[in-house]
């Protein structure tokens, strides 16, 4: 299976400047984004510190044939095509930043008027945050992909699903960011199960896990926000859903680490949703089942 379209791109970089810095954040736009009739939907990969590369699968919503409607990727700082930026303090890696990030992309590429936000994992994390602490006038819906409203559920989610696994998977995940060969070993045997189901798994989602482990440039990024001290360690937004209200689709898996204990939430606080579970699927239902996955998407964006 193609991994993207034939449908035109552009790539390119947009500065975005932080803190008296400019660094660089690398974006693709498939489709066009010059007389458009229909709103952009902007993709916020996992991580924190991975890349674009495994959600290409909703390029086809591009597609004349599948909706037209302007898909557009990029790599958030420090992962990807992105700038990197080795050396920076723990202190220095929060979500406002990620924030900023995404609003001066929207910016550059002069959609902040009208955009649809599609988070997966923790770029769920990310479009929620950028819902609630920025209250963009121009965002029109949400798609929250395998994603989570509270750390502590994916945590408890995290330990079931390990217990139906060999030890050493566990001690490995345990081990953390210290053994990082230990953790890569241990997290791929989890995404055999949880992660993305296919045989084998496409070089999309293998290679960004890979990539993030091989720069420790990036994989700084979860391993300050995810320290104890970090702002993700105890995470949630589930008190604050209800000040979301534009409309939200809600994904999961029935073998996704996001199990429906963990997004039910989602459904029960915020005010306009749908919630749709991939039977088939695990924590990429945009590659386990991508042409029904991306009919789902597209019919929440024609509501």
């Amino acid at each position: 299976m193609a991994s993207t379209p034939d449908t035109p791109s552009v790539e390119g970089t947009a500065p975005f400047t932080y803190k008296g810095e400019t660094y660089q954040t690398w974006y693709k736009v498939f489709g066009s984004l010059q007389g458009r009739t229909r709103a952009p939907l902007i993709c916020l990969h996992g991580g924190p510190g991975l890349a674009h590369d495994y959600l290409l699968p909703l390029a086809d919503l591009a597609s004349p044939t599948a909706g037209s409607v302007p898909v557009i990727f990029y790599d958030q700082l420090s992962g990807g095509r992105s700038t990197h930026l080795p050396g920076k303090p723990p202190a220095f890696w929060t979500i406002d930043l990620f924030a900023d990030e995404l609003a001066s992309l929207l910016t550059h590429l002069g959609v902040e008027d009208g955009f649809h936000l599609l988070g997966h994992s923790w770029g769920g994390v990310l479009a929620a945050e950028f819902a609630v602490r920025r209250a963009p006038p121009g965002l029109r819906s949400l798609v929250f992909t395998n994603s989570l409203p509270s750390m502590a559920l994916w945590v408890e989610s995290n330990v079931r699903l390990l217990q139906g696994l060999p030890a050493w998977v566990m001690e490995g995940v345990v081990a953390g960011y210290a053994d990082k060969d230990k953790l890569l070993r241990s997290l791929k045997e989890v995404h055999s199960k949880h992660g993305c189901i296919l045989k084998p798994p496409p070089k999309e989602f293998t290679g960004t896990l890979e990539d993030l482990f091989a720069d420790d440039s990036s994989l700084a990024v979860p391993a300050a926000m995810f320290a104890p001290d970090g702002e993700l360690a105890s995470w949630t937004i589930i008190d604050r859903l209800h000040l979301i209200s534009v409309p939200a689709l809600v994904i999961n898996g029935r073998m996704d680490i996001a199990q429906d204990f963990v997004v039910r939430p989602f459904f029960e606080k915020m005010q306009k949703v749908k919630w749709r579970t991939f039977e088939s699927s695990s924590h990429t239902p945009m590659w386990e089942e991508r042409e029904e996955y991306n009919k789902e998407v597209l019919a929440f964006l024609d509501m």
